[in-house]
């Protein structure tokens, strides 16, 4: 089996054990599998690109490494570590945004039919907003959850050009942050609303990971070899 399909398996593996700690409310297990699913994507990502032939993407790994930081915050309670890691997750989809940017999505989102898909992340971001408003307000939330919603729809937007894969895994990556923020607004509190959470999150992330390998990006510099070097006496 290539090592990239040893690396998703271990993934989807991981992702399972969590689930199921989150069903279970484990904490232990929680703690133990979460910090793991990023690097195991970030392998897979770095495994493929050098499989091809190419660079991996370091604005991707970057997002991954953020992501993994993030994991790790939103492990612990309080309103100090849920703002650690929505800062940390901010910046996973800067650097998202700064990769597909890269793939000319600004110019590609400026055309139908995705030219609609940038107006319904618009319109569902401010609906969601005006829907939690009142309840991140008591939370004392509202300025930096709307700071973060902007580069989070932002990022689901400029995914959207880059194939089914990535666009879905940016849709369920927005999926997976709605959720967590109608909890914290006390709007909305669906049954296994962690498993959820979870779910779409991997999947999510997932998702554009495997999709953003797919496509062609930077070769690697050639190989040195022999014919390059001075020849060695005999």
């Amino acid at each position: 089996m290539p090592r990239t399909r040893l690396l998703l398996a271990a993934f989807v593996t991981v992702t399972v054990a969590n689930l199921a700690a989150n069903a279970t409310d484990t904490a232990l297990a929680e703690a133990i599998t979460k910090p793991l699913l990023m690097p195991l994507l970030a392998g897979y990502l770095w495994l493929a690109a050098l499989d091809r032939g190419h660079r991996p993407s370091r604005l991707v790994l970057a997002a991954l490494a953020f992501s993994t930081g993030g994991d790790v915050a939103l492990l612990a309670d309080g309103t100090g570590w849920f703002l650690t890691g929505m800062a940390l997750f901010l910046g996973a989809h800067l650097c998202y945004i700064a990769a597909f940017a890269r793939h000319r999505a600004a110019a590609t989102l400026r055309r139908p039919p995705l030219l609609g898909v940038a107006s319904g992340y618009a319109l569902l971001t401010a609906a969601a907003l005006t829907w939690m408003w009142p309840g991140l307000t008591d939370a004392g939330l509202a300025v930096p959850v709307a700071a973060y919603a902007l580069a989070l729809a932002t990022m689901a937007t400029t995914a959207a050009p880059h194939g089914w894969r990535v666009g879905l895994g940016g849709a369920l990556f927005l999926l997976s942050d709605l959720l967590i923020a109608t909890g914290v607004a006390g709007v909305l509190d669906p049954p296994r609303a962690p498993v959820l959470v979870m779910a779409t999150y991997a999947a999510g992330q997932a998702l554009i990971v495997t999709g953003f390998a797919a496509r062609p990006t930077t070769p690697a510099a050639p190989p040195f070899t022999p014919a390059a070097a001075p020849a060695a006496p005999r």
